[in-house]
């Protein structure tokens, strides 16, 4: 019985560590910016295509094929900083106190933007470079087998949500996130540039979902569609976690997570709606998600 279970809980915690990286973007923007951005899944997928581009090109060039293991990293570090504080600047700020529906279309439009701009830039071919998770190989515990790049996977996503909250809680820029997030207007008063905040909050949060391509392009590829695909997932996790929550959003995507791993083993015609199956209980019960709590509102 411990022989079946255990590679299910690792593939279910491998998946979840996937979905956990754009989710966890996903519910940062909004918890500061107070907006839902429907294009951070693009990001995501534009994410996936730098490394994959970056990882093929090491290869090509002869060079170490261990640089692709931090190629992986510079993809997102790059598409963060070249397309948060554009995107940010030019069209996000643009939407703040605006109604929620104003908000979706803009974010909208800019997902059809970037969803047709990978097509151009990238071609609408599927690109593999698995280089990373060939070079880490597998490991045998108890008679299982497990490929070493899930395990790094796991520990990387680990990593990031203890990151995340040491930033925020031990840092002077993760206060300031802090104290807009709790009240922007007294945040404005006392003096924080909460411009910039934001501007740094939504890079950030692209830097996630980025990173959270790359990673994911080692064990799947990359292909057109999958920034939407991606995005209704991360959709999902935030809702059952409840919005702005960032431990809540960890939790939630492991509940996704081993919940289409099992889907996939034990019922594979349910895979695609397993987690949706999940969100639809989950708020049935508890309509402002796991962790979520209802808010005053100034009107």
């Amino acid at each position: 019985m411990l022989f079946a279970i255990v590679p299910l809980i690792v593939d279910g915690l491998a998946n979840a560590a996937l979905i956990f990286f754009v989710a966890v973007g996903l519910t940062l923007v909004f918890s500061v910016l107070r907006i839902l951005n429907v294009a951070h899944g693009s990001f995501y997928s534009i994410g996936a295509y730098v490394a994959a581009s970056i990882g093929l090109w090491i290869i090509s060039s002869g060079l170490n094929p261990w640089l692709s293991f931090p190629a992986l990293l510079i993809a997102a570090a790059l598409v963060a900083a070249l397309m948060g504080p554009l995107i940010e600047r030019t069209l996000v700020h643009w939407t703040y106190g605006k109604g929620e529906a104003v908000q979706i279309l803009v974010t909208f439009g800019l997902f059809l933007i970037l969803e047709d701009l990978q097509r151009i830039v990238f071609g609408v071919r599927s690109i593999y470079a698995d280089t990373p998770m060939a070079l880490l190989g597998v490991s045998e515990i108890g008679g299982i087998i497990y490929l070493n790049y899930q395990l790094l996977l796991i520990g990387l996503a680990v990593l990031t949500l203890i990151g995340l909250r040491l930033f925020i809680r031990h840092t002077r820029q993760g206060k300031l996130i802090s104290a807009v997030v709790e009240d922007r207007e007294v945040s404005e008063a006392m003096g924080i540039n909460t411009r910039r905040i934001f501007m740094m909050a939504f890079t950030l949060g692209v830097f996630l979902a980025a990173l959270g391509g790359a990673l994911a392009t080692p064990t799947s590829g990359v292909a057109p569609g999958l920034g939407a695909e991606t995005m209704v997932l991360a959709f999902a996790v935030a809702a059952i976690a409840g919005l702005g929550q960032v431990e809540g959003a960890a939790v939630a995507a492991v509940i996704v997570g081993v919940a289409r791993v099992l889907a996939i083993y034990y019922v594979p015609a349910l895979d695609a709606v397993a987690p949706y199956l999940v969100m639809l209980v989950v708020l049935l019960i508890w309509p402002y998600g796991l962790f979520g709590t209802t808010q005053s509102r100034r009107i």
